[in-house]
C-alpha cells in the first residue's frame, strides 16, 4: 500500500481472472477462450482498419457496430450499447442502473465472480441467493423479491462456473412476475447451447441482456461486448460511457466486430466443433468416474468422487494443461474446464486417465 492511495482503494478485492502464462508451452483450457482464430474475413477486416484512419478517433458511439448487430438481432440501433467487453458494459450498467439509495441486487452466489466486485466498486447492497441442491439457478427468490427492497436482478446464463442454463421461459417468468425490478442476463455462453433472451427485449422494458465477442466469436483479444435492452435503458449505459470515456471501442476493434458478425457461416462452424467437443469430453471424464454437470457451455464442470480438485489441477500442470479451479464452498472439488481443440480434449482426456490410474489423492 501506499500514502497515496485512498481508503477506498485500500479495501477493494479486485476480480482474479485465470492464471495467463508467460512461460512454457501450455494449452490453456481455463479462460473459457475459443481454441480456434477469429473469422478470416474478421482478421481482414482489421487488417484494412490497421492500413488507415488510426490518426482519427473513433466513430464514438460506433455507430456501424450497433446498426450491424441490432439487424442480426431484430433489433433498432438505440437498443445496442457497445462497450470495451462485456465486463464495461457490466461496469456502466451496475454504475447507471444498479444504484438506487435503500435498495440492493440479488445475483447467485455462485456466479460470475465480477458481480460482488462491481457491487462493492459502485457501493452496491447485494444479497447472494443459493443455488439449488443440483447448482442449477432457483428463481424462487427472485420470484419472492420485494421491489420496494430489490433494484435488480443479475445471473450468467448460461450460469458461470456452474454451465447450467434456465431456460427462456424461466427468464420470461420472473420477467412478468417482476415488472418493476431490472433483470440483466449475462449471456457470455449463449451461442453453446441455450436461447437468448434478446427476444423478449421487445416486450419488456424491465430486462438487459448482455454478449460478448471473446467466446463465440473467436475476439477476446479486441475486447467489444454489448448490453441490449429497450432505449430508455440503453441511454442510461451511453449518459455514463460519455461521462468517463467517450471513445472506448478503437476502429480496429470496430472492424472485427461488423465483419465477424458478417461472416455467420464461420461462426456456426466453429462453435458446433466446440460443442462437438464438449459432448466427447462429457461422455470421456465420465467414463473415468467424473461427475460432469449438465453443461450449455463452452466448458465443463467437474468433480471426482474420490480425487482432490486441487491435486487434480496440479497435475495437470504438470503436464502442460491448465484448469481452473475454484476454493469457494461448496464447489472447492469441481474444475471448470474450458473446451479446446478436439486434440486439446483427447490429451487432456489421456493425461487425466494417467491421473486417475495412479489414485493421486
Amino acid at each position: 500500500m501506499n500514502q497515496f492511495w485512498s481508503d477506498f482503494v485500500k479495501e477493494l478485492k479486485p476480480y482474479v481472472p485465470g492464471e495467463q502464462p508467460k512461460e512454457g508451452e501450455f494449452v490453456k483450457l481455463n479462460s473459457n477462450e475459443s481454441p480456434y482464430p477469429p473469422s478470416p474475413k474478421a482478421v481482414a477486416a482489421m487488417d484494412k482498419a490497421l492500413a488507415k484512419g488510426l490518426e482519427l478517433y473513433p466513430e464514438a458511439e460506433a455507430t456501424p457496430v450497433r446498426e450491424t448487430v441490432a439487424k442480426y438481432y431484430g433489433l433498432t440501433p438505440d437498443q445496442v450499447f457497445v462497450g470495451n467487453g462485456s465486463d464495461e458494459s457490466l461496469a456502466h450498467l451496475f454504475n447507471g442502473l444498479f444504484r438506487h439509495n435503500g435498495k440492493k441486487i440479488l445475483f447467485p452466489t455462485i456466479t460470475y465472480s465480477f458481480y460482488p466486485v462491481y457491487a462493492k466498486l459502485y457501493s452496491i447492497p447485494y444479497t447472494e441467493v443459493p443455488l439449488a441442491d443440483d447448482f442449477s439457478i432457483d428463481i424462487t427468490p427472485y420470484l419472492a423479491a420485494s421491489p420496494d427492497e430489490v433494484c435488480g436482478i443479475i445471473f450468467a446464463n448460461p450460469n458461470a462456473p456452474t454451465s447450467i442454463a434456465l431456460s427462456l421461459e424461466t427468464i420470461e417468468r420472473l420477467l412478468k412476475e417482476q415488472p418493476n425490478i431490472l433483470v440483466v442476463v449475462d449471456e457470455a455462453y449463449v451461442d453453446f447451447g441455450t436461447q437468448t433472451a434478446i427476444s423478449l427485449i421487445q416486450r419488456y422494458p424491465n430486462l438487459m441482456v448482455i454478449q460478448t465477442l471473446s467466446k463465440s466469436r473467436s475476439l477476446a483479444g479486441i475486447r467489444v461486448g454489448f448490453a441490449f435492452a429497450q432505449a430508455e435503458l440503453i441511454q442510461a449505459l451511453t449518459r455514463v460511457k460519455n461521462s468517463f470515456n467517450s471513445y472506448p471501442i478503437d476502429r480496429v476493434a470496430q472492424a472485427g466486430a461488423i465483419a465477424a458478425f458478417e461472416d455467420e457461416e464461420y461462426f456456426n462452424k466453429t462453435r458446433h466443433m466446440i460443442m462437438a467437443s464438449r459432448e466427447y469430453l462429457i461422455k470421456e471424464v465420465r467414463g473415468l468416474g467424473f461427475n460432469v454437470l449438465p453443461s450449455a457451455a463452452n466448458f465443463i464442470f467437474m468433480s471426482h468422487p474420490k480425487l482432490d480438485a486441487t491435486k487434480i489441477a496440479s497435475e495437470l500442470r504438470e503436464r502442460k494443461l491448465l484448469v481452473r479451479h475454484f476454493k469457494q464452498v461448496p464447489i472447492d472439488q469441481f474444475l471448470r474446464v474450458t473446451i479446446g481443440t478436439q486434440e486439446n480434449c483427447e490429451n487432456l482426456v489421456k493425461a487425466l486417465s494417467e491421473i486417475v490410474s495412479k489414485g493421486i489423492i
